[in-house]
């Protein structure tokens, strides 16, 4: 296996008395997508927290391109290369979905993400803006406020975002959330092509996305990995069909 993007060693996380993430290991390698899938309250949001910076753990270590960033913010991990898409929207609301990838545009590019200056007509940032827009299928909601677009479309947005970034891979937490049975397909396709340009963790309730897209799946529960390995490994272990796909088979 080649060497990987993102390592987490023995990773913990506790609030209190709850022990939100229990000794967790995983690798994300170059040109995977590496799913999390577990019950509710397994510690999966918790976990992807702890890999983008929002929470420190309190043992163990994370390292990203061969450096520890255990300490390091969401901002410094992002400027890194870690590029992410969240159930909690970190969009600007009143900004048009153009502006909001042309802020991430000029992040890139070395300015502040929030800095303000008339950017309108600047084509180094309005076209490649648009361009992205397209890859993601929403060229014609360009100028519309982030905050009148749908659920559905916001999660486009912000993968868009995170394109804009270039990262050298993506968070993504729950992409498919909000979307119709059509937009889940189109979605399932795109992000198909995307692990070329940078591998993905992701976490998803949609089995059946997860299963088509899924190079590797570990399953959480309660705080721990319990299984880790392909789609037909992970169907067929019976301690995973216990704590979560009978759940969702009806097994």
């Amino acid at each position: 296996m080649a060497e990987p993007v993102l390592e987490l060693a023995g990773v913990s996380k506790s609030f209190g008395a709850l022990k939100a993430t229990d000794d967790v290991s995983l690798t994300l390698v170059p040109g995977e997508i590496h799913a999390l899938i577990g019950p509710n309250g397994a510690g999966k949001s918790t976990l992807m927290a702890l890999v983008s910076g929002r929470h420190a753990p309190d043992s163990g270590h994370i390292a990203f391109r061969g450096r520890d960033v255990s300490g390091l913010s969401v901002a410094q991990r992002a400027r890194l290369g870690l590029g992410r898409s969240f159930q909690v929207s970190s969009l600007i609301p009143e900004y048009s979905a153009r502006r909001n990838v042309m802020l991430a545009l000029q992040a890139r590019q070395g300015h502040s993400y929030r800095m303000v200056w008339p950017v309108g007509r600047d084509r180094s940032l309005t076209e490649p803006a648009q361009a992205i827009l397209a890859r993601v299928g929403l060229e014609g909601r360009a100028s519309v406020p982030s905050e009148t677009l749908s659920h559905g479309e916001r999660r486009l947005l912000e993968i868009a975002v995170a394109l804009a970034l270039e990262p050298a891979a993506f968070l993504l937490d729950e992409p498919m959330a909000g979307m119709g049975a059509e937009g889940g397909r189109r979605l399932t396709a795109f992000l198909d092509t995307l692990r070329a340009e940078a591998p993905i963790l992701l976490v998803e309730h949609d089995m059946d996305a997860v299963f088509a897209l899924a190079d590797r799946i570990s399953v959480l529960a309660n705080g721990r990995v319990i299984a880790t390995g392909s789609v037909a490994e992970i169907r067929a272990d019976p301690a995973v069909r216990e704590a979560y796909l009978g759940e969702e088979e009806g097994a």
